[in-house]
C-alpha cells in the first residue's frame, strides 16, 4: 500500500475524519483475469464491494461518499457487450431488496449523478427507483457517478451558462450549473489497482483533496484498507493555500 502526493492540508485536528470520501474503484477486469474468472463475476464482486464500502465508511463516521460507477469514456470506448453486462448488473442491484434493506438500516440515500441520456432506459428507470426508495434517509449520502466525466460536467455547465447570456461569471455560478453541483468538496480520494491518476474525476470538487492510491484491485479492497487510508489522511497537514 502506498499513499499519493497530497496537495494541501489543514491546521485543524490531526484526528479529524474525512467527511467526504470519493472512490475510483479500479481493477475489476484485471481481478477477473488474475483469478481466471469471467467478467460478470468480476463486475459483480466490484458491486458487492461498493455496498460493503458504504457501510464501512459510515462506521468510520463518513457523511458523504462518492463512487465512480461508469465514466463517459467507458461508455464511448468499451464494447456493447461489456456495457450491456454492466447495465444489467447495475439495474439488478438497484432493485435488490437486500440492498434496499441495508440502505434503510444505515439511513443512507443514493444520489445518481451523470449524463443519463447516455444510459439505456431500463437502467435509468432502475436508478430512479433506487433514488426514490432512499430519498428520505439522511445519515450517509452516497453519490453514484454513472455516465460521468469531469470535462463533460464542466462543458455541461458552460453550455447552460452561455444559454443564459450571463454577463458576469463567478465560481458560484459555474458550480451551480454542474451536474455535480450538490456534491461537496472532497476530503479524500481513494483509487485502487495501483493506478496513480484521477482520470477527470470530479475536478471541481477535488482541487484540495488528499490522494490515496492502493495497489489492490477493487474486489480485494478490505475494511482495514479503508481504515489505513483514513489513518493516512489524519496524519496529513491540510493548509488550503494558507
Amino acid at each position: 500500500m502506498f499513499s499519493g502526493n497530497h496537495k494541501c492540508g489543514d491546521h485543524k485536528s490531526m484526528k479529524q475524519i474525512p467527511e467526504h470520501i470519493a472512490i475510483i474503484p479500479d481493477g475489476n477486469r484485471r481481478w477477473s483475469r488474475t483469478h481466471r474468472l469471467n467478467l460478470q463475476t468480476g463486475y459483480n464482486a466490484g458491486i458487492q464491494k461498493a455496498v460493503d464500502l458504504c457501510i464501512w465508511a459510515k462506521e468510520q463516521g463518513v457523511k458523504s461518499l462518492s463512487l465512480w460507477a461508469l465514466s463517459t469514456e467507458n461508455i464511448k470506448n468499451r464494447s456493447r457487450g461489456e456495457l450491456n453486462l454492466l447495465y444489467n448488473l447495475y439495474a439488478k442491484t438497484a432493485y435488490d431488496r437486500s440492498l434496499l434493506k441495508k440502505l434503510k438500516e444505515n439511513n443512507a440515500r443514493v444520489n445518481v449523478i451523470g449524463n443519463m441520456s447516455m444510459l439505456p432506459k431500463r437502467l435509468n428507470d432502475a436508478l430512479t427507483y433506487l433514488q426514490n426508495q432512499t430519498r428520505m434517509y439522511k445519515d450517509l449520502s452516497i453519490n453514484l457517478l454513472i455516465g460521468y466525466g469531469g470535462r463533460d460536467d464542466i462543458m455541461y455547465a458552460v453550455k447552460r451558462l452561455s444559454s443564459q447570456h450571463t454577463a458576469k461569471i463567478s465560481d458560484e455560478k459555474v458550480k451551480a450549473e454542474l451536474r455535480t453541483a450538490n456534491i461537496p468538496d472532497i476530503d479524500l480520494i481513494i483509487r485502487t489497482s495501483g493506478e496513480r491518476r484521477l482520470s477527470g474525476f470530479l475536478p471541481w470538487q477535488s482541487d484540495y483533496s488528499e490522494l490515496y492510491f492502493a495497489r489492490k484491485y477493487w474486489p480485494d479492497f478490505k475494511k482495514e484498507d479503508l481504515k489505513r487510508a483514513i489513518d493516512t489522511y489524519k496524519r496529513r497537514n491540510r493548509r488550503f493555500g494558507r
